[in-house]
Parts: structure tokens; C-alpha cells; sequence
């Protein structure tokens, strides 16, 4: 593990709990929704019986006139039972009325912490998915530093030729072999001219200037050899338009980290099947996968990294500015949680972002 300190920008490792507790915002209010039907079915099934309660009282009283002093008894026994199926019904009225607010109430508190816990969880993920590629990331910073200091690395700058240049192509092949997740390795000299790379064969690129790219600008002005620089995730014309996150490091005379700066090294990591395998592994249940995207989103709110393969280097995503973490809905009701890379110990990271978006 690395643990230099690292100066400017860069990715980190870092921590995160995870819950994979299946929060449904519907599951949540059914129960509530189930009682609601309930209590109007109870309610209906009251009315219908004081109904036929006051159908019998009628009848009853009917009877009574029509027996004359003798029935006189009974009548009064039908109009208490008339008056009291009258008192159910208005009671059953009141409450079921009472009921139904307060079960509306439920509905809306259940719907409102659903979404909020569905909104932490997604939130959870988010930063999961941000911190997982951070830490496969934060390793590549260490690789390149120590790759710079190789003696083969050293030789071909301070002796260029063909033999020193063919060693040096040599060593990176090897290091390509063991080391499966990069594209290439190139050996640039300080005009920015590639003088070795790990995949002649594959890429010829021996000879190509590289003096233009952010990443090799910013090698050439780090202090020593325990800095390192990136660049922003990009197509990279010499290998094809391939998506790379690009790391480089000082290599200098001696291999001495103050040494005089002879040349740079640049490792292209190959970006996208290992996003992809971050995105599309975050923990979702069967019926969130087909509505959830999940992102992974640079400073500059820039898509590198959508589970569903869309809009990558080219959508941007709206994000409240300033804020950490959070969860949001869009105008078409689809919630978006987002957390920003907390970075690691003294490891800034370059500000991206893991973000979710789930459709309702």
C-alpha cells in the first residue's frame, strides 16, 4: 500500500458501511394502504348491518300498531333498537372519518421516512461505488513512481540509443504481463517524444510526441520524484480512442528523487471495463436494476463511468454545488443521491462524485 504524500490532485481509498436492506417506498406504505381498505370495508359491513337493524325496527313497529295495546311493549322495545342502530351508525360515521385522516397521516409520515431511508441507502452506494474505484485508482500512484525509479527506465534516458530504448521497452512489456489493467506504458523523454513503450506491437507509438497532454505539462513541473500527476479521464488517440486515466511521475537522474528531471513516465490505465465493473456491480435488488443508473462523475460534473453505457466523457449531471452528499428528486420524480470522494488520510482526490439516479 501506498502512503507518500501526494500534492495536488489525485484518487483515494477510503471506508464506507453498506446496507443492502431493500427499502421500497411501496412496500412501506402498503401496510398503510391495506388499512385504509380495511377500515372501509369494516365500516361498510357496520352500516349494513345497522341498516338492516332499523329495517327490522320498522317492521317491528308495524307490527306493533297493528296488535293495539298488546303490542304496545314491543313498540317501544323497536324504537330503542332503531335509536341505537341510528347512534351505531353515526358513531361508525365519525370514526371512520377520524380514522381515514389519521391513516392518510401514516400513509404520508411511512412514504416520507421510506424515501428518506431510500434516500441514505442510495446515498451509501453512491459513495461505495465512488471510493471503490478510488482505491483501485490510489494504487496506480504508487506504481508509477516506483516504475520510474527502474534502472532500465533511468538508462534510456541517460543513454539514449537503440540498445538502452530496446531494454527499456523490454522491462515494460514485462511489467504490462504481470500488471493486466493498463493499455501501456510509455517512456517519454523531456521534449514529451515516447522513447520505449510496453506494447510496440500493439501500439506503435515509438517516436509519437506527447508533449501536449495535461498529463505529461504537469509531470514536467513536479518537484521531485515523490509527486506524481493525472490527468482527467480522455480518448486517447494512440491507442485507439481508448478511455485512459493517465498517471506520470519524474524520472530522474540516479534515481535519486531530488535528481535532475530526464524524463517522464506515463502508465495508461485502462479505464473503462474497470469502471464498468464498479458501476454495474453496485448492490441493487432485481427491480431496481432496471430503473437505477448509476454514475461515476468528475469535478467538472462529467460522466466517466454509467452502468448503462450512456453519455460517457459527454453528459454532465446537475449537482447542488458545495454539498457533500445528499439525495434529491428530479422534476420527473427520479431520485438522485450523490456523494462526493471523502479522500483518504492526506489524499485529496480529484473531486469526483458517485451518483445514483432511480425512476420511481
Amino acid at each position: 500500500m501506498c502512503t507518500t504524500q501526494v500534492r495536488g490532485r489525485g484518487w483515494v481509498m477510503a471506508a464506507v458501511p453498506f446496507d443492502q436492506k431493500d427499502v421500497s417506498v411501496e412496500m412501506v406504505v402498503s401496510g398503510a394502504v391495506k388499512a385504509r381498505s380495511l377500515t372501509e370495508t369494516k365500516i361498510a359491513g357496520i352500516r349494513a348491518v345497522t341498516g338492516r337493524l332499523r329495517i327490522l325496527a320498522l317492521n317491528a313497529m308495524i307490527e306493533a300498531n297493528q296488535a293495539g295495546d298488546q303490542g304496545r311493549g314491543f313498540a317501544v322495545v323497536a324504537q330503542e333498537v332503531r335509536a341505537i342502530s341510528a347512534e351505531v351508525e353515526a358513531l361508525s360515521g365519525d370514526f371512520s372519518t377520524e380514522l381515514i385522516r389519521e391513516i392518510a397521516r401514516l400513509e404520508e409520515t411511512a412514504r416520507r421516512m421510506a424515501t428518506a431511508a431510500q434516500g441514505r441507502r442510495l446515498i451509501d452506494l453512491a459513495l461505495n461505488a465512488v471510493e471503490l474505484i478510488d482505491r483501485n485508482l490510489y494504487e496506480r500512484s504508487c506504481d508509477v513512481r516506483w516504475w520510474a525509479t527502474d534502472s532500465a527506465m533511468i538508462d534510456a534516458l541517460a543513454r539514449p540509443g537503440s540498445e538502452t530504448a530496446s531494454f527499456a521497452a523490454h522491462r515494460l512489456g514485462v511489467i504490462l504481463d504481470a500488471y493486466t489493467v493498463y493499455l501501456d506504458l510509455w517512456l517519454c523523454d523531456p521534449s514529451g517524444q515516447i522513447v520505449a513503450s510496453g506494447r510496440p506491437g500493439r501500439f506503435p507509438v515509438a517516436g509519437q510526441s506527447v508533449a501536449a497532454r495535461p498529463w505529461f505539462t504537469a509531470a514536467r513541473g513536479l518537484a521531485d520524484g515523490n509527486d506524481y500527476a493525472v490527468a482527467d479521464i480522455s480518448a486517447e488517440p494512440l491507442l485507439g480512442g481508448a478511455h485512459v486515466a493517465t498517471y506520470a511521475a519524474g524520472v530522474r537522474e540516479g534515481g535519486d528523487p531530488r535528481g535532475r528531471l530526464i524524463g517522464i513516465l506515463g502508465i495508461q490505465f485502462d479505464w473503462a471495463p474497470q469502471a464498468r465493473a464498479i458501476v454495474e456491480g453496485v448492490r441493487l435488488t432485481e427491480d431496481e436494476k432496471s430503473r437505477t443508473r448509476v454514475l461515476l462523475v468528475d469535478a467538472d460534473r462529467r460522466v466517466i463511468a454509467a452502468s448503462d453505457r450512456q453519455g460517457i466523457l459527454r453528459d454532465r449531471i446537475d449537482l447542488p454545488a458545495g454539498q457533500e452528499a445528499g439525495s434529491l428528486f428530479a422534476p420527473d420524480g427520479t431520485l438522485v443521491a450523490f456523494h462526493h470522494t471523502p479522500g483518504y488520510e492526506t489524499y485529496r482526490g480529484l473531486g469526483w462524485y458517485g451518483v445514483i439516479q432511480q425512476r420511481p
